[in-house]
Order: C-alpha cells, then structure tokens, then sequence
C-alpha cells in the first residue's frame, strides 16, 4: 500500500471537526481562548465628549484675537462633570479625561496659556474641535469589534473590558489524553536498567498541547501488553478526552501493541503509515467522538507529527481560523542533498539576512533520536517528495517553531 501523503494525512485529521461548544469565563480568564461568537459593543466610547489634554475648554470664537483673556468660572476633572455653560469671554479649567461641556467647542492646552488669577491669557488660537475626543471616536453600541473565531490577545481583553463585558462566551478547550508506550520506558529521576531509557517525549506534547491551549491528561506509560494498552485507552474513553494521543508502539513489531489494541476497542484507522520523514509510522483515527493519534516513539519523530497534525487539530477544535501553520519563505543557509519519496522537515536554525528574509540553516544530523539538535532548532525546512538538490543561497519555505 502507497504511503498517504502529508497534506492527504492533515486533511484526514482535521476532516469533520467541528469546534467544541461554547462556554462562559471570565475575562480574566479569557486571554489565549478563542471567541465563540461576535461581540457587539455595550456601550458608546467615549460616551460623550471628552477632553484629550490639560487645559481649558472655551469657545473658539472667542480666542480669535491673540492674545485673549478670558475669566476662569470653573474646573473639570475627570469623573467630575460641571453643567455650567460658558458664556462669551468665559473659559473652564479642564483636565484630561474631563467632560467637554456644550457650550465649548475646543480646548487650549494649558502650555499655551498664562494663568493671572481668576483669568487666563490665551497666547495661541485653538481650531473647534482641537483636543476634543468627540463622543463614540473609539466605538458605538452595538459595533462588532471583535469577531468570532478571534483567538483572544491582551489587547481584545481591553477592548471587551471597555466594551463593558465582565466574562466572554469561548470555546471549551479540548482535553488530550496522553499514553506513553514500552517496557523500556521510566520517568526522569529514576535509574535505568539494561536497555532502558528515560520518557521525554510527554513533556514536550503535553508543553506543545497547552501552550495551543488545550488541557492534558497524562496517563503514564503503558506496558507492552495488550492488556495494559486496551486499559489505558479504555482510561482515556472515560475521562472524556477529546483527543488521545499515543507515542511508541505505532510500528507493526511483536511488541507494537497500540493499532492492534485500538482496533479491538473499536477504533477506525483512518491511516498508519505517512510519506514523512521523521514521523512515518503514525496512526490516526477515530473512537465515537475521541479522535486518536498514534505517534512514534523517536523523540524528534513524536514532537514533529504532534507539531504538524496535533496543533492544527487542537486549533480547529478550539475554534480557531489559523488552523494551518503558517509557511514562510526563506534561504537556505548550507546545501542541501536531493530528496527521497517522503516529504523532509529539516530542523534548522534561523538567522537574519541583508534582503531581509531569515536564513535557515539546517543543523548537522537529521536523526530522529536526536533531541540536542531539536532543541536548538528554530524552524523546520519543508523539503517536498522528490525535491533536487538545492545549494546555499536558494530559497526554501520553513515553518518556524515556538521559541517559548
């Protein structure tokens, strides 16, 4: 059976998803979330005219003639409205933020004045509407400002905040279940035995899966027994999870129990097999509404396949629009040989050029056990089944990776 290509792989992962359902939280909480629906203002801001400097509010025709002296009948401050009209030759002492009142129609800034007791010599004409934040210059009630499928910024949190909104309606976020796989697996702190090695894999997914704003579950490492596998899977049905995610154990060896033991619990394997380097023996597919994907067990092979198919599954399920990672131009930094039939994600450092494209080195061995060189990548270099050799110099699509 022909290997399925990469983009036919991504599309069977993402084929029917539908975001999660909507939840309310409090926009403390929100920032990160995805907006569930449109957001209409509740409010009008500014909700009347306000003024943008220090100084005085007057009326324009009376500072005309310069210099101009006019009597101070009154202060504004913030929050402190004054209902006083100004009649001809009077001026108001104002404050940023302060309510413009009616009958003024610009605002001296106070640099441009001299006080001399209960009057102030205006020594610079001001235009109507100068320093005047007229009402609704931000937004008007009832204007969307911010849309749905909006992945929520610092800066939508104080928009919705000046909208008037104390929680925001947000997609739940989904939950991955994540099995690590193998007798030869333990935790980090322990002493290995003969031929063991310590589990990294699951804090690099489980670190990659938050930071896209999904919840994690970690159920440990599951022996390489059939029992124990259909156990585990049976755990991550029952906790709810929306997407499991399973690393070793995705080959077809004797001891490679996870698709055999996901199709006796009624998985359907959309595919097992990818034209990917690294990451060929991956699984996906579907039990009820938990979907399932079944990574390698290589350090570097587990963190690339969550990287390319687990991100833009987590996106689409939280509702976002940027499900895909974004490909970007760049130049290569050394040559390159020519490509086999399995699409190449080189991990390469980036560093800055004179035509301003980023240079993307790729670093040394591309081995899939390599974790020293996967984290000291900054992107990856897409190289496409069959791709000729490419020398220094030439241009080349990456896709970068999270520096945090």
């Amino acid at each position: 059976m022909p290997l399925m290509t990469v983009a036919d792989a991504l599309a069977a992962v993402l084929a029917g998803v539908e975001p999660l359902p909507e939840e309310p939280v409090a926009l403390e909480a929100a920032h990160r979330r995805v907006l569930a629906r449109d957001l209409p203002s509740r409010r009008t801001q500014p909700p009347v005219a306000m003024s943008a400097m220090d100084g005085y509010a007057v009326r324009a025709a009376d500072i005309a003639t310069i210099p101009a002296r006019l009597q101070v009948i009154g202060e504004i401050a913030a929050g402190r409205p004054l209902e006083r009209a100004l009649q001809t030759g009077e001026a108001l002492r104002i404050f940023t933020g302060g309510v413009v009142p009616d009958s003024a129609d610009t605002v001296v800034i106070q640099e441009d004045t001299e006080r001399d007791g209960n009057h102030v010599i205006v020594k610079e004409a001001t235009a109507p509407g100068k320093n005047i934040r007229p009402a609704g210059v931000d937004f008007r009630e009832g204007d969307v400002l911010i849309r749905a499928s909006s992945h929520l910024t610092d800066r939508h949190l104080s928009l919705a905040a000046g909208m008037n909104y104390p929680d925001l309606p947000v997609h739940r976020r989904p939950t991955i279940a994540m099995l690590a796989t193998g007798d030869e697996l333990v935790l980090p702190g322990a002493t290995p035995g003969p031929g063991q090695i310590i589990l990294s894999n699951g804090y690099a997914l489980r670190a990659l899966a938050r930071g896209e704003g999904a919840e994690a579950i970690d159920l440990g490492i599951a022996a390489d027994t059939m029992d124990a596998t259909t156990a585990a899977i049976r755990r991550a049905r029952e906790s709810g999870a929306d997407i499991l995610v399973t690393t070793g154990g995705a080959s077809v060896g004797d001891h490679d129990f996870v698709k055999r033991a996901l199709e006796a619990e009624g998985v359907e394997i959309a595919f097992w097999r990818i034209a990917l380097r690294p990451g060929k023996p991956m699984m996906h597919g579907r039990l009820g509404p938990m979907r399932v994907i079944g990574l390698p067990g290589n350090p570097v092979s587990s963190y690339i396949c969550a990287f390319l198919f687990m991100v833009p599954l987590i996106r689409a399920l939280s509702g976002r629009e940027d499900v895909h990672h974004c490909i970007e131009p760049a130049l290569l930094g050394s040559d390159v040989s020519a490509n086999q039939a399995r699409q190449d994600y080189l991990r390469a450092r980036l560093t800055p050029s004179t035509d301003g494209l980023p240079v993307a080195t790729p670093i040394g061995h591309q081995d899939s056990s390599l974790m020293g060189k996967l984290a000291a990548a900054e992107a990856l270099v897409i190289r496409t089944p069959f791709a000729p050799a490419a020398s220094k110099g030439e241009p080349c699509a990456i896709i970068k990776l999270s520096l945090s």
